[in-house]
């Protein structure tokens, strides 16, 4: 994968406290980890952070991330995705890797690009709330999990939703990869 932000430096990770890459994008998922832990009521072990999700199509293999996984007593209960930039485009990959990230449909689906969010039913793909402020907080996210039943998803199904996250995320991001290093840069700006 090509490297397209802007290294700062380093920072420690909220959650983890291991050392990463400071970029812009980063900054805006160390927020979003602050506003689970002090605004929302998680504690840090309940936050799992960027967990990968295998996918495997058609012989072809590609990793998709999911930047915060939400536990309640060690069931998943939501996940959140970062991505700047419009929401709309990436709701559907979003309800597609609650279905992967587990085996069995994890309830609630946050895409956010920092400054909004949606906040899906992964079962029905439905908006349920709008907004950073709408992010479930723990007690919520109690109350939601005592209300479902954490079914296993068929194989049929699994294999749908894989395909849809391996285009949105290992295709596409392989095409802006290819598109980008295949550009031209502009005069004295260096050597491609």
């Amino acid at each position: 994968m090509a490297a397209h932000h802007l290294i700062l430096g380093k920072l420690e990770d909220f959650i983890t406290g291991e050392t990463l890459a400071d970029t812009f994008d980063e900054r805006i998922r160390q927020k979003i980890a602050r506003i689970l832990v002090e605004d929302k009521g998680y504690a840090k072990e309940e936050i799992e952070v960027r967990r990968n999700i295998h996918l495997v199509v058609d012989g072809k293999m590609g990793i998709s991330l999911v930047d915060f996984l939400l536990k309640i007593d060690n069931r998943a209960f939501g996940i959140i995705i970062f991505g700047p930039g419009s929401l709309v485009s990436r709701e559907r990959s979003t309800i597609a890797a609650a279905r992967l990230v587990e085996d069995y449909e994890v309830p609630v689906a946050i895409i956010t690009n920092g400054e909004d969010a949606e906040i899906m039913e992964t079962k029905s793909g439905r908006i349920i709330a709008r907004g950073v402020d709408a992010i479930p907080s723990k007690e919520d996210a109690r109350k939601i999990i005592s209300n479902t039943e954490f079914n296993k998803i068929s194989e049929e199904r699994l294999d749908k939703e894989r395909r849809i996250l391996y285009v949105f995320d290992v295709l596409t991001q392989k095409e802006c990869d290819d598109f980008t290093c295949s550009m031209p840069l502009p005069p004295g700006t260096g050597k491609k």
